[in-house]
């Protein structure tokens, strides 16, 4: 369904392809992206490719990133090996340490209530993009590429955009079925509210997988990682029902920023030039 000429609702059926030329998330939180027929990812517009190789994970991400507005260097993401084996049960047990690991996760994700920063994005067949993005709780997140890439993706507290800047188009999405939500809830508990399926940490991350099964789409997976020593989010993994991984790593984090709320409004009916 369409609502005007250059914007467009997606349609409950499948819409075959992804936008050409850019893998995202939230992500950022996204914010991260699925493809149109599959609403449950984030709406990462970029194709998936051909193959994959069996790279393994990349070097661990650079020094903690800051908070305030001291910049930072972009970090490297962290690259999930393709041929992890996550555990896919949903009577899955934790001990007295991962149960407490996952509080303390819930806890800062709850504690949050805006954020800005920087974001590198790292897609299924490795390519590069960064850029800005705004969060403000409950719901509300915006994610600006850098140039040459045209893609800004907007949610509102209920529906969630992909924005071409250069097709002057809109796709729309009900945030209630992207993993962002998760990232943008007022307070989340993420054991009784997600279903939790693997909660590890080391010298360097703790790092919790989230899965969510549709009947007719698939498993798709939400990977958060944050850092063992500072407890603040570095990076999320988005992997489609097909298998493929979209890394998100935020960095330059200043949480006492005030944000304007213009950069979340959606124009239903007529898209334009984004904000400022």
């Amino acid at each position: 369904m369409k609502t005007n000429p250059k914007s467009r609702t997606a349609a409950p059926c499948p819409i075959r392809g992804r936008h050409a030329g850019l893998a995202l998330v939230i992500a950022t939180l996204t914010l991260a992206v699925a493809t149109p027929s599959f609403a449950q990812n984030v709406p990462f517009p970029k194709p998936a490719p051909k193959g994959r190789d069996n790279t393994q994970m990349s070097d661990a991400l650079k020094p903690p990133m800051t908070t305030g507005a001291t910049a930072a260097t972009p970090p490297n993401p962290v690259i999930p090996d393709p041929r992890r084996n996550v555990p896919s049960n949903i009577f899955a047990t934790f001990d007295a340490n991962q149960k407490a690991q996952a509080a303390k996760v819930s806890s800062y994700l709850s504690s949050l209530q805006t954020l800005v920063g920087n974001f590198v994005q790292v897609g299924p067949d490795g390519t590069k993009t960064k850029g800005d993005f705004y969060i403000q709780k409950p719901g509300k997140v915006r994610f600006e590429y850098d140039p040459p890439t045209p893609i800004a993706i907007i949610a509102d507290g209920s529906s969630l955009v992909v924005r071409d800047r250069n097709l002057a188009t809109q796709d729309i999405y009900p945030l209630s079925q992207t993993p962002l939500r998760y990232l943008l809830s007022d307070r989340i508990d993420l054991l009784k509210d997600t279903n939790v399926v693997s909660v590890a940490s080391d010298d360097m991350f703790i790092s919790i997988t989230i899965e969510e099964r549709q009947a007719l789409i698939g498993t798709s997976r939400l990977m958060l990682m944050i850092g063992a020593k500072d407890g603040q989010l570095k990076q999320w993994t988005v992997t489609d029902p097909q298998g493929y991984d979209t890394t998100v790593a935020i960095y330059n984090l200043d949480a006492s920023k005030k944000v304007d709320p213009s950069l979340f409004k959606i124009d239903f009916t007529n898209y334009g030039p984004p904000p400022g």
